[in-house]
């Protein structure tokens, strides 16, 4: 791991690039994500990007309905967890406990943060959570509520390419101008590869990742030990799709992804089919994947955005292009899927296919 506390990462990458070779695209990613999280808050029209928390209360607010259900149809156990997987300000754990506890959940909180910038944040809306590095630590006595909206996109992916020779991973190193490139390694990865993706056309691209995978299979896992549900909200799509979608973001615009690494924030949409698999093969439950638009309506967001501007009608506006940009196909609700996890025994929930009587 490269040293966070200082130093041009540019730099230090073209230094190692040079010393001992093209490095992996993960290696990439994942250093310059630390860096950028650890020195920064990210987020609203100051930062480099908004998230659907900071968009409209309402997407909070409808999460905490939808946790409240789950547990009061499960039984109303006690105690249970609120576990929220990179929670950015605490926005979205504020506006879902207050749904929770008008339905009389109130939940012992926990956040897995590592940036200490935006641990500070959340400390200051949400002083007696607890905080933690992963999900070693949280409790393993108690149900869980899990949530974690655009955490998984942040985590490194390899890429693999197809070549005239085969499968290889594509690397990071130097082209002729010493900027980044793309270059493909040497070592075959055909093995990596889906069977049905092995005959692809040269120059296909395929993208994996490996945080995720470990994420979820944990998430997966610890449901079915401890029981509980789990909410996963991030862009990306529902079936495996080739080509590359790293992006970079600055400044609420996207840039070259080897730009400034360490300085933007570099994301890759999810594979949600792929995080299916691997969590019904953990034990856990896969209730469905939705497009977030499809899951807000379900809740019933029309009509809270109607309760919000008869009771505010000075911000009636504001709350129905709120409400718009969150559902409408061409912002976020059809790029964003919500993906819907419990535990063995417990019920399916609302916005997925699977049947509310089921279980």
């Amino acid at each position: 791991m490269i040293d966070e506390r200082g130093g041009d990462l540019a730099a230090i990458f073209r230094r190692l690039i040079r010393d001992a070779g093209p490095i992996s695209l993960s290696q990439f990613m994942g250093e310059s994500n630390a860096r950028y999280y650890a020195t920064r808050d990210p987020l609203g029209s100051g930062g480099d990007f908004v998230t659907a928390p900071e968009v409209s209360q309402m997407f909070g607010e409808l999460i905490g309905l939808w946790l409240a259900d789950v547990w009061i149809r499960a039984g109303r156990q006690e105690p249970v967890l609120y576990v929220e997987l990179g929670p950015g300000r605490g926005t979205l754990a504020k506006d879902a406990l207050r749904a929770c506890q008008r339905h009389g959940l109130t939940p012992r909180v926990h956040f897995i943060e590592a940036s200490a910038a935006l641990r500070s944040l959340q400390r200051e809306g949400l002083p007696d959570a607890t905080w933690h590095t992963d999900l070693a630590t949280v409790p393993r006595d108690s149900p869980m509520l899990l949530v974690a909206n655009e955490f998984l996109d942040a985590l490194p992916v390899r890429q693999l390419v197809r070549t005239a020779e085969g499968w290889r991973e594509r690397l990071v190193g130097l082209g002729d101008n010493d900027d980044f490139v793309f270059i493909a390694g040497r070592q075959p990865m055909d093995a990596a590869v889906p069977e049905d993706w092995r005959e692809a056309e040269e120059g296909t691209v395929l993208e994996t990742s490996p945080g995720a995978v470990a994420v979820v299979h944990e998430i997966a896992g610890r449901l079915a030990e401890q029981g509980g549900a789990a909410l996963l909200i991030d862009y990306g799509s529902a079936e495996l799709r080739s080509g590359s979608t790293l992006q970079a973001v600055r400044a609420h615009t996207k840039i070259d992804a080897f730009a400034c690494p360490g300085e933007a924030d570099l994301t890759a949409h999810v594979d949600f089919a792929t995080l299916a698999r691997v969590a019904q093969l953990r034990g856990a439950r896969h209730l469905g994947t939705a497009t977030q638009g499809h899951w807000l309506q379900a809740l019933g967001i029309d009509m809270r955005a109607k309760s919000l501007a008869t009771h505010a009608p000075h911000r009636a506006g504001e709350i129905f292009v709120a409400r718009d940009r969150l559902v409408a196909d061409e912002q976020m609700g059809e790029l964003f899927k919500v993906m819907g996890l419990a535990a063995p025994g417990w019920p399916g929930g609302a916005g997925f296919e699977i049947d509310r009587a089921e279980g």
